[in-house]
């Protein structure tokens, strides 16, 4: 059995996420569904994670979600973060730059440094390259995660980045290297990070007991989450975002 949230899961979370998900695994439990008594946190590749028949939850990107696991896996539903200017369950991406970048519209960055986290990441390609096309046209610097994007963009090896908004405000929280940055303007919302489980699972009742943990966990660990709730986005709407072309890397 596998279970494992890795997409908001850093130092200062961590813990929180903990106590999420024992309290999922209990839920689970009571359903008759067999739950690990831990988050997995190896270095399992995420497509064997996500693939496995084993695996009873986890969180995937909307991108490797419409692109390669609709089809093979079973959605579960989406949390809401009640990110701003977003519908319950969606999200978007915080194009940031540098705070004394004296460029004031995007427009403003054609051909560029590009920092992004993976060219399979919808907040961190797929978004901005849907919004603006200049950023195809961009010299693509891959980092392997936000906070390194973010890193880059501080540190001027890169111009500009696209972050998930809900990881923007836990870096805020915790990074330095966001105090020499800016938002220089938002990506349209898209559906939000889902949660899968093997596919052939019992939907409704993970549903349910997820939607339960997330009602019963402490205000501190919700705050600490950003979660609000559990919402039911259909498939169709993550698979009618259009798929961009790979972003050019920085050679």
């Amino acid at each position: 059995m596998i279970a494992a949230l890795p997409m908001y899961d850093r130092p200062g979370t961590m813990a929180a996420n903990d106590r999420f998900w024992a309290l999922i695994r209990d839920g689970l439990r009571a359903r008759a569904i067999a739950a690990p008594d831990r988050l997995s946190r190896d270095d399992t590749p995420l497509y064997d994670l996500w693939l496995s028949p084993d695996l009873v939850l986890s969180q995937t990107c909307g991108l490797p979600y419409r692109a390669d696991l609709h089809g093979r896996v079973t959605l579960v539903g989406t949390p809401d973060y009640g990110v701003e200017g977003a519908p319950p369950g969606y999200y978007r991406s915080r194009i940031v730059v540098r705070a004394d970048d004296p460029r004031a519209r995007l427009d403003d960055f054609e051909g560029v440094r590009l920092a992004h986290n993976s060219g399979g990441s919808q907040s961190g390609w797929a978004a901005i390259a849907n919004h603006w096309p200049g950023a195809l046209r961009c010299v693509c610097l891959p980092t392997g995660a936000h906070v390194n994007s973010v890193a880059a963009v501080a540190e001027g090896r890169a111009d500009l980045a696209a972050i998930d908004a809900v990881t923007w405000e836990l870096l805020l929280r915790a990074e330095p290297a966001t105090a020499a940055l800016r938002v220089l303007e938002s990506t349209a919302p898209t559906p939000g990070l889902p949660l899968i489980a093997a596919a052939g699972s019992d939907r409704a009742a993970i549903f349910d007991a997820v939607a339960g943990a997330i009602a019963a966990l402490a205000p501190e660990d919700r705050t600490a989450l950003c979660l609000r709730g559990l919402v039911r986005i259909p498939p169709e709407a993550y698979l009618a975002v259009p798929i961009p072309a790979q972003p050019a890397q920085n050679g």
